[in-house]
């Protein structure tokens, strides 16, 4: 075990299990990923608007609009996007009790049931009720699938690579949109009528993925020790580090169960004057990360563009060519957030996506009216390249981050609730933006991106006074490592027992 700076390092080596493992739970953000991505192209698809959205078709191709920005403002489609979400909202809560019961793998195994019905409903959809059902269930697939896999890869993961590995689950987020806007650039080419179905029933793909993975992988050794199987958890240990010297991992995180144990009501236990520091961090994240307008975009980047007056198929390449920007954009992340820090990506990442924004509002503002939407070849190119510049900031940073910080903060007594609380409101906010996005275009127009740009300046200053750094350091070592010595959330951090602890660790010989 070795100390830097009054950080201690346990020994670990990246053992080929850590990496499939991750692997194979990080497939979990496939799924999420392509249903993101999948539903913004197959509303923006005449065959499925005609069968399930008669009024949006007939205002699609209409003349006869009050404004080029209200095409497809109609809270029936917008629920269909949405439904997703709010029933991952409420799963959320069910999956905080089977991820610290019974653990993360068979929370993962759930999510992955869960998908595959709700897919072969949507694929096999007769009608609008079908077709939400089908969503709703997609919705409990999410929910399970966002409680248990941040948790299971922040906890399985060597400290100093920790960032990168929590990150391929985003990287799977990203992976799964291109790959549903491939799909769906294709499957408006099909001729029949059918070929949304082929986009839904796809999305079966990464949920078999993740249902045969969740049986491969090893549970781990915080959930088994937590679960009083202390013998089990110390023998995965040394199999997912690669060593036999794991006495000090071992005790910190036997420590930290025994503390776990004594916690009778973990959401009560959240409220506590000494979990408020990682509370309202993992809050305000999940906030803020929705209101950049990234799953705006994302959600309905083909109905976007074509809004703007690309054709159906330039809307829909367009959002190819975004999607590949949010998956290379990520990797960028997954090098770098080990090593420039959380805080830095954070705040370049705001003024890039707060400068995207501004340009798009005021190309829009000049060159889009209500009945109006000839941009010209430049002005469309130059609105594609500030939405990936926007898009790849996005990646690198809120996206992955707004994940990765909460999950590696919460004390192991809380952290299943705190991952709830932190579905629960990321959830919660995708599904009012997705909601009320296309009814805020047709009423904000151009000026829908001044709102969000608002809401990233406000996020930035945030992060720049409030947001302590948390790279490399010690998952079970958070609160005398992190908030304790933060100039403002230190005054929430008055626990003797963890003061004695920090002064105790300060104590240990450097080496």
């Amino acid at each position: 075990m070795g100390e830097e700076d009054g950080r201690r390092e346990f020994e670990a080596k990246i053992t080929p299990v850590v990496i499939v493992s991750c692997i194979m739970a990080a497939s979990g953000g496939l799924m999420f990923g392509y249903d993101v991505g999948i539903s913004g192209g197959v509303t923006s698809m005449d065959d499925f608007l005609k069968k399930f959205f008669p009024v949006v078709y007939h205002r699609k191709n209409s003349n006869d609009l009050d404004s080029n920005y209200c095409k497809y403002d109609n809270q029936s489609l917008q629920l269909f996007t949405s439904s997703l979400y709010l029933a991952g909202l409420i799963a959320t809560f069910f999956a905080s009790y089977t991820t610290r019961k019974l653990g993360r793998r068979p929370t993962m195994m759930f999510a992955g049931g869960f998908f595959l019905i709700g897919v072969a409903l949507n694929a096999a959809a007769q009608d609008l009720a079908m077709l939400i059902v089908g969503r709703i269930l997609l919705g409990c697939g999410v929910g399970f699938a966002n409680q248990a896999v941040p948790l299971f890869l922040s906890e399985i993961a060597p400290t100093r690579i920790r960032g990168a590995l929590n990150i391929l689950f985003q990287l799977n987020v990203t992976i799964g949109i291109l790959f549903a806007n491939l799909v769906n650039y294709g499957t408006n080419k099909i001729q029949g009528g059918w070929g949304w179905r082929l986009s839904l029933g796809l999305a079966g793909i990464p949920a078999l993925m993740l249902t045969i993975g969740s049986l491969l992988i090893t549970e781990t050794p915080n959930s088994l020790i937590e679960r009083g199987r202390l013998e089990e958890g110390k023998a995965v240990l040394r199999r997912i580090r690669g060593t036999n010297n794991v006495d000090p991992e071992y005790e910190e995180i036997l420590e930290a169960s025994v503390k776990a144990k004594e916690v009778q009501h973990p959401f009560r236990n959240l409220l506590k004057r000494r979990n408020r520091p990682p509370l309202v961090i993992a809050i305000l994240l999940q906030i803020f990360q929705q209101f950049t307008g990234i799953n705006a975009i994302m959600f309905y980047a083909p109905v976007l563009f074509n809004t703007l007056g690309f054709k159906n198929d330039a809307s829909l390449y367009s959002a190819v060519i975004t999607g590949g920007i949010n998956v290379m954009a990520t990797i960028v992340s997954i090098y770098s957030v080990d090593k420039v820090g959380r805080r830095a990506l954070l705040l370049e990442a705001g003024v890039q996506m707060f400068l995207a924004q501004i340009v798009i509002a005021i190309i829009l503002g000049v060159k889009v009216s209500d009945h109006s939407s000839d941009l010209g070849t430049s002005y469309a190119i130059l609105v594609v390249v500030m939405v990936c510049t926007f898009v790849s900031a996005f990646a690198w940073s809120w996206g992955p981050l707004g994940w990765l910080i909460p999950s590696e903060t919460f004390p192991l007594e809380t952290r299943s609730a705190g991952q709830s609380v932190t579905v629960c409101v990321n959830l919660l906010f995708t599904f009012v933006i997705a909601q009320a996005f296309l009814s805020m275009l047709c009423h904000l127009k151009f000026g829908i991106f001044i709102f969000f740009s608002a809401w990233v300046f406000v996020m930035s200053v945030f992060v720049l006074f409030f947001l302590p750094e948390t790279k490399n350091i010690p998952i079970e070592e958070m609160s005398y490592r992190v908030w304790y010595k933060h100039w403002f959330w230190k005054r929430f951090i008055n626990d003797e027992e963890e003061q004695q602890q920090l002064e105790e660790q300060d104590k240990l010989p450097k080496m």
